[in-house]
């Protein structure tokens, strides 16, 4: 019992470390002004207005929040506003969820069998997932919280505890419209291959039943439209159920789709950190992984066929699965703990993107201070004309949009304040657009300028 509790209290320690640099490498590249309107502005702007009690109509889409990805997640969320309405909420949120999948991650380890330094093994296998790293980087997507819940949901499974199964289940449902897929994914595995039948049956009627409801019912009526991401698959029809048809009747559309070399290299580089231990007795957790894969190697859509983005994160738990069932039946080409971390750390130094924190993250520094200064001078909760990298530092506020010089505002007299960056534009922007709204607003009777230093403007709306 005691040494149960030693390794408890070290896991406890690797977890909460963990935590702690997810949880500073995002709040550093935010600092920096590397965050984005997409997604972390409208996130960050809908949970904003949930906790005042506004309706959650982000202004950088046009539309009430669930008419997004029918994310439910983001009204519990909201309750940490109302203590103290800050986005490194989100960020502490996403740097625990994806630290504390190490948890389940070991008593899984246990459940199969493997030895006290495999299990740990299997903890650093799964925290060094290059995927993991950057997706905690790339602003915040409530799809990490599903993480720890869907390895959870398997621990239950195993464990035959029906009631924790359904309850880790269901937040996975809120956390995006895609995520229910993964879930059916994961009752597929369990009744075919666990055969824990019931697990499995639930699983599969939830996960299909709030797909639909999800798809057909909830993102239509906020967003009068199907979900926004139904263009990356228009080639096989413009509506759910049409893409659903087009694969099963015309198959033949899929071949240049999925036999591509994007795709291939999608898969190698998602699949190099966990390569050695991949085998025939240890690859049935992956059935779960089929949807969340699918959806990427379908899509036409490039950042989802890559381990920088949040895309492949559903796939995660299902990767670290095969981990341990492989080592618990002998398989893979490494078995000792020090071999497996260190192939981990080798993938994650190739694979994880922190260099950018000392090349990419810091090409704005020389207008980092002027930025923050003119960031101070917005005192009011009135709408903002800025850029995309700028808005999440300003989106607690009914009415924020981004600069872009493929659309131009109609009326800049909508905004209270405009705060430019001519030296760093942005995403979506060029210093040429930039500099002639500069211009503009200097000769426009209805607005002051306040802020002026290092190309950095903040305009004022004149009473």
């Amino acid at each position: 019992m005691r040494k149960k509790l030693n390794q408890l209290g070290y896991l406890g320690w690797i977890i909460g470390v963990s935590a702690l640099i997810l949880f500073g490498c995002s709040s550093l590249r935010h600092e920096l002004f590397q965050s984005n309107a997409f997604d972390l502005g409208i996130f960050d702007q809908a949970v904003y207005l949930i906790s005042q009690g506004q309706p959650p109509i982000s202004s950088f889409i046009g539309f009430h929040i669930l008419g997004d990805h029918a994310a439910w997640i983001f009204y519990p969320l909201a309750v940490l506003y109302k203590i103290y309405p800050s986005v490194y909420w989100l960020f502490a949120v996403q740097a625990a969820a994806l630290a504390l999948g190490a948890l389940p991650t070991w008593y899984l380890a246990h459940q199969a069998g493997l030895k006290e330094n495999q299990a740990i093994a299997v903890v650093f296998v799964y925290l060094l997932q290059p995927v993991l790293f950057n997706a905690n980087l790339f602003d915040f997507h409530p799809e990490v919280i599903a993480i720890p819940l869907l390895l959870a949901a398997v621990l239950a499974a195993r464990l035959d505890r029906l009631g924790w199964f359904c309850l880790s289940i269901l937040p996975v449902l809120g956390c995006k419209e895609v995520l229910p897929l993964t879930v059916a994914g994961m009752g597929v595995w369990l009744l075919l291959f666990e055969k824990r039948r019931l697990y499995g049956a639930i699983a599969i009627c939830a996960g299909v039943a709030w797909f639909l409801i999800a798809t057909q019912v909830i993102i239509p009526f906020f967003n009068s439209a199907e979900a926004i991401a139904m263009v990356r698959y228009s080639y096989l029809g413009n509506s759910v159920i049409d893409i659903a048809k087009n694969i099963v009747l015309q198959p033949g559309l899929l071949v240049g789709r999925v036999f591509s070399l994007d795709n291939l290299e999608y898969l190698v580089l998602l699949l190099a950190p966990v390569i050695w231990a991949l085998s025939p007795q240890g690859i049935k957790p992956l059935v779960g992984a089929i949807p969340c894969l699918a959806l990427n190697i379908l899509a036409d859509y490039s950042p989802q066929k890559n381990l920088i983005h949040q895309y492949s994160v559903p796939a995660l738990p299902f990767l670290v699965l095969a981990v341990i069932s492989s080592l618990a039946a002998g398989r893979g080409w490494l078995q000792n703990k020090r071999a497996i971390i260190l192939w981990s750390l080798v993938a994650f130094l190739c694979l994880a993107k922190f260099p950018h924190f000392g090349g990419k993250y810091l090409k704005s520094l020389d207008t980092w201070q002027a930025t923050k200064q003119a960031i101070a001078q917005i005192q009011t909760k009135g709408s903002v004309y800025t850029t995309a990298e700028i808005s999440p530092h300003l989106s607690h506020r009914k009415l924020i949009t981004f600069t872009t010089s493929d659309s131009p505002p109609a009326d800049l007299n909508t905004y209270n304040y405009v705060l430019l960056n001519v030296r760093h534009p942005g995403w979506s922007n060029s210093q040429e657009f930039t500099a002639s709204l500069a211009n503009q607003l200097k000769n426009n009777q209805g607005f002051q300028l306040k802020y002026q230093r290092d190309d950095v403007y903040l305009f004022v709306k004149v009473a």
